[in-house]
């Protein structure tokens, strides 16, 4: 297996060094380029071509999310993975918005770490528990219906507003779960190549490029 290319985005020295000295002790990771702020992290995205771009949100000359949002313009297939000290609801959606594969506290342990780069490399969303939980609380309090209906004729109707087929509500709730697709085809005993065509299918109907923001869509409009 090859190692998985990571440009870091830091702006404190001192941090990247540390992160540099966790990634030398991990075989299949492989540090390719560092940037201190956001302009030269997309320069340095476009040069490399890394497969994951671990994000800081507060950079100087362009912050991570812009930065996150032109990379992903750029390169769709380019994974970030946002690693930042701020929790806050705004920095958190507009992340996700930008195009943001997973998010992971600064706190976190290097396990943590490197299971989160290893997971969006894969495809697999990856939120913080922390920031889990930030999520299904802001979203908890938009799921009440506005209009006085109940919650299962919501989701009823939600589903049928995508146009979600019953398998694709069966993938997509594994997706949730943060199954990775060969995760997915064994737990559903289908192809890999089905598996791959469902979640193709999946965030083109939720209008949304990547599994991160196809969880969020799913908890937020209680599709699964």
């Amino acid at each position: 297996m090859e190692s998985i290319k990571v440009l870091l985005v830091e702006d404190y020295k001192m941090v990247r060094l540390g992160l540099s000295l966790v990634f030398e002790n991990c075989n299949d990771i492989d540090l390719i380029a560092e940037a201190e702020n956001g302009k030269q992290a997309v320069e340095l995205a476009s040069k490399y071509n890394p497969d994951v771009v671990l994000m800081d949100i507060g950079l100087p000359e362009m912050d991570g999310i812009q930065a996150t949002s032109l990379i992903k313009k750029s390169n769709p297939n380019i994974k970030i993975l946002i690693f930042t000290s701020r929790e806050s609801d705004n920095d958190v959606f507009d992340s996700l918005s930008a195009g943001a594969d997973g998010y992971i506290m600064k706190g976190a342990q290097e396990e943590q770490l490197i299971a989160a780069i290893k997971a969006v490399a894969e495809g697999t969303a990856w939120l913080d528990p922390a920031i889990a939980r930030l999520v299904l609380s802001n979203v908890s309090k938009n799921s009440a219906d506005k209009s006085g209906q109940n919650v299962s004729t919501l989701n009823k109707n939600a589903k049928n507003i995508y146009g979600l087929t019953d398998r694709e509500i069966e993938v997509l709730a594994l997706i949730v779960e943060g199954l990775n697709n060969s995760q997915i085809a064994k737990k559903l005993v289908i192809t890999l190549s089905t598996t791959k065509a469902h979640v193709h299918s999946i965030l083109q109907k939720l209008y949304v490029t990547n599994r991160t923001q196809a969880t969020i869509q799913a908890v937020k409009e209680g599709l699964v």
